[in-house]
């Protein structure tokens, strides 16, 4: 994946996001990762610095239109674009937990970029079925 990344056509950029396994359904699989049973993918969130000029002050809403265009630039089957909604928060949390994903995470649209996470909120799915077990997965894999 480090040569995916490599490829993006920057000088340089901080992106925010998460490394995971997908399965045939595209649905995260935290065993896979842990195992290394297969390639990751980098799904990205946001996008903090790019060519030298830090976007963090910018609004999130600007700091994801400019990573889209980035992604979809890049053409790089390795990184993929979090989308989001703008509304109906509430029925898309009630799909992911029908679906048995792990959880949301709310932003504020026109917020700037804070790591100490008072600008996001993680909403989780109480049912989430890879939640049990995976603090013992990770301490044995230390």
């Amino acid at each position: 994946m480090s040569q995916s990344l490599a490829k993006l056509p920057v000088k340089n950029a901080i992106l925010d996001g998460e490394v995971v396994c997908l399965d045939d359904n595209g649905v995260s699989q935290f065993n896979r990762l842990l195992g290394r049973r297969q390639e990751p993918v980098f799904y990205a969130f946001d996008l903090l610095w790019l060519n030298g000029v830090d976007l963090r002050r910018l609004p999130l809403i600007e700091r994801k239109s400019r990573l889209e265009k980035l992604v979809k630039k890049s053409r790089c089957q390795e990184i993929l674009y979090a989308q989001h909604l703008e509304t109906r928060g509430v029925l898309l949390f009630e799909a992911i937990c029908a679906k048995d994903l792990e959880g949301i995470v709310a932003k504020r649209k026109n917020g700037i970029y804070r790591d100490d996470g008072k600008e996001w909120k993680k909403v989780k799915n109480p049912n989430y079925s890879q939640a049990e077990g995976r603090h013992e997965l990770l301490m044995h894999h230390r």
